[in-house]
Parts: C-alpha cells; structure tokens; sequence
C-alpha cells in the first residue's frame, strides 16, 4: 500500500529536489506540492493525505501554523517537518503539535524516506540532540503576548496592533512590555528579534 504525500515548501528548487527524491520510493506516492500553507490547506480540502511534509519558514501563515490547522481539520494526517532551522522553539512547538517528525535539511536522502515510513506508521522521528535540547528552554510567552510581539516585528503600531487583536491600546501595551521583559530586551524590536532567534514567533 502506497503513502499518500503532501510537500509544501516556499522553495521552488528545494520542493522540486524533495519531489523527485520522494518519487523515487516505490511505496510512495507524492500527491501535490506547494508553496505555501494557503495552498496545502485548499488542496487536503479535496485530497486527503497520509503525510504532510512542510517546512517552517514560508510566505504567510507558517508551517507550524499549517501543522496547527491540519492536526485540528485532518487529525489522521501525520506530520513532518523538514526545516533548515534548528531552533529549540520549534522543535518544543512542533511537538506540541504532535509532529511526528522534525529534520533538518541537510540530513541524508534515505533518513527522509525511513522518518516518512516512520511516521506514517504512527511512529516519532526526532533526532536526540534537537529533542534533548528542545527540553531545555521553555517558552516564557504567552498566545496574547507573542502575537503582540509579532505583529510589532511587521512594524505595526500599537494602535494598529490594538485594532487588529481587538484589544485596548493599554493591554497591548501591557502584553508588549511583558514580552520585553521576560526576554530582558531592550524594546519590542529587540524582544521580537530575540523571540525569534529561540523559535518562539511563528
């Protein structure tokens, strides 16, 4: 029985290279590949999937929110996440997530395949060091203050910020201060900079 998969990558050259690599499996069978997660939530309305390979960073809602979408429209779908990134946030986020797998880019072909297989299984892929250090650090911020802390990076103001989170200027003040200082940053930019470095903005 063939593993239905879905690959969404911002990309282009990387997506293709992910295609052609997963064709070669006899027992695979790549459904669709897209560019962002707009694209693969419209295409599993009409093609459900065994294995949703994605990255992290892309264009628009991220992968992690794509993997948020998927897990509460199509639970039956495993995750997999293959990323350049390997940030400590993501790992811990992802796994949240129920991810059943996080890669790095440059791990070898035929440890894709395998994770795949793994994971479509019902079986976790995670390689020790990223899981031992995702244990490490917790995320200090809240749902409210990381998204006042993200639309502040996309240059926002707080009015804007208020207007958008339909909140008061006062609490979105409030939540940015907070953000700022339990990542001791010197203002919301700095917070938001190191927010992201640790994977914790997505």
């Amino acid at each position: 029985m063939s593993i239905s998969i879905l690959i969404a990558e911002d990309q282009h050259m990387v997506r293709g290279a992910l295609k052609a690599l997963l064709e070669l499996e006899a027992d695979f069978r790549v459904v669709g590949d897209v560019a962002s997660a707009a694209e693969a939530l419209a295409l599993l309305e009409h093609q459900p999937v065994d294995v949703l390979v994605t990255d992290i960073e892309m264009p628009g809602a991220s992968g992690l929110a794509l993997a948020e979408r998927v897990q509460e429209r199509w639970p039956r779908c495993r995750l997999l996440i293959v990323t350049t990134f390997n940030r400590r946030g993501y790992v811990r986020r992802a796994l949240d997530l129920g991810a059943g797998g996080f890669l790095l880019k440059d791990a070898p072909s035929e440890q894709l395949a395998d994770a795949i297989r793994r994971v479509a299984a019902g079986g976790r892929v995670i390689d020790p060091e990223l899981m031992l250090d995702a244990l490490g650090e917790c995320d200090p911020l809240t749902a409210r203050e990381r998204r006042a802390l993200l639309l502040a990076a996309e240059g926002l103001s707080t009015a804007r910020i208020a207007e958008r989170l339909c909140l008061s200027e006062g609490t979105v003040r409030n939540y940015l201060s907070e953000a700022i200082g339990k990542l001791g940053a010197h203002n919301r930019i700095d917070a938001a900079r190191i927010a992201r470095q640790k994977g914790w903005l997505y």
